[in-house]
């Protein structure tokens, strides 16, 4: 397997960027910032922060809420498919409770710089998926939206949910191996979608890859050992995202956290640095290696996607000193 190297580059770094549990979706040049706390069980705001990732000209625009915009929210998800972003529940209101919105998607057009809300088209019949938070979504670049895990009211799930944007319905899929967990990670690449991580209420999840195919709604797990030499050593609140360098298909495992705060949310724990690389073909490891520049810092409750082929956008988070970020970096995979 040939060395992955990482070129990092700091944007910018922005006060009103300062948040951890917020989402950032990137479409085309532009990356899409909402949600998120400033301090713990607070949301900031439910303005849209927009990020030019032009490199050396990175520029930030704020796009004010409007009446027809999604609540303030912390532990959202989201996911991009044409050119829309789009994000389900997460936790808000004065008693920071699950945000039930009756199974809608919530759509955002940056063209339009609008938000539209995407209510199921038989809601009083249909089933659909609870209110939940640090839950994780995806797309199949089609007409499909995937819905994971996250934390209901009390708990944790291993749910799996496919949201057919076309048809507007919800479809129960087969749930993932156990144990039900929040933080965790999903990524869609070449026709299967993989999930790997999170936090089971007692320990951090790692060893294993798991793989679900749509074509026969069934879960796959490949194993392998999370000593941090051999693969990623176990996190939650880190990111699984999906990259094609020299024509091969590889899943980015980055970030984190490791052995939680005893205060929860009041606090800070062992936040991680590193970043690997999965090939899918050979279902190796290979850790990342930063050339000429230095990655940045370690994090967890941040959030991250993919621009292009092959760089990753990182912004924000919770840092080791318990302090939120407000930074935005590139780091281009080659």
């Amino acid at each position: 397997m040939t060395k992955i190297v990482a070129k990092c580059h700091k944007l910018l770094e922005e006060e009103s960027l300062r948040r951890s549990s917020q989402i950032i979706s990137v479409v085309g040049d532009q990356a899409y910032i909402f949600g998120g706390e400033l301090r713990p069980r607070e949301p900031r705001d439910n303005d849209v922060h927009v990020v030019s990732l032009k490199s050396g000209n990175a520029t930030l625009t704020s796009k004010p809420a409007t009446s027809r915009s999604p609540s303030p929210r912390v532990g959202t998800a989201s996911c991009t498919l044409n050119d829309n972003v789009y994000i389900f529940s997460g936790r808000g209101g004065v008693a920071m409770a699950p945000i039930e919105e009756d199974g809608a998607i919530w759509e955002f057009d940056p063209s339009a710089s609008s938000w539209s809300r995407i209510s199921p088209s038989n809601s009083s019949s249909q089933v659909t998926p609870a209110a939940r938070s640090y839950h994780c979504m995806a797309s199949d670049g089609k007409d499909t939206l995937y819905l994971h895990a996250g934390c209901p009211e009390k708990g944790r799930l291993s749910d799996l949910w496919a949201f057919n944007l076309s048809q507007r319905s919800w479809t129960e899929l087969a749930p993932a191996f156990d144990p039900p967990r929040g933080g965790t990670s999903i990524a869609f690449a070449d026709g299967k979608l993989y999930r790997m991580n999170g936090f089971d209420g007692n320990s951090e999840q790692g060893g294993s890859v798991d793989i679900y195919a749509p074509e026969t709604n069934s879960w796959t797990s490949h194993s392998y050992q999370p000593d941090g030499k051999s693969g990623p050593t176990p996190r939650s609140v880190a990111s699984l995202l999906p990259i094609r360098l020299a024509g091969r298909s590889f899943l980015v495992t980055l970030f984190g956290e490791r052995d939680p705060s005893s205060l929860g949310h009041q606090g800070a724990g062992k936040m991680l640095r590193d970043m690997w690389a999965f090939d899918i073909e050979s279902q190796k490891w290979e850790e990342i290696v930063a050339e000429d520049s230095d990655l940045p810092f370690a994090r967890g409750w941040f959030d991250a996607d993919i621009a292009g082929e092959n760089t990753i956008v990182v912004h924000g988070g919770l840092g080791e000193s318990n302090e939120r970020l407000g930074d935005v970096w590139t780091i281009e995979l080659c």
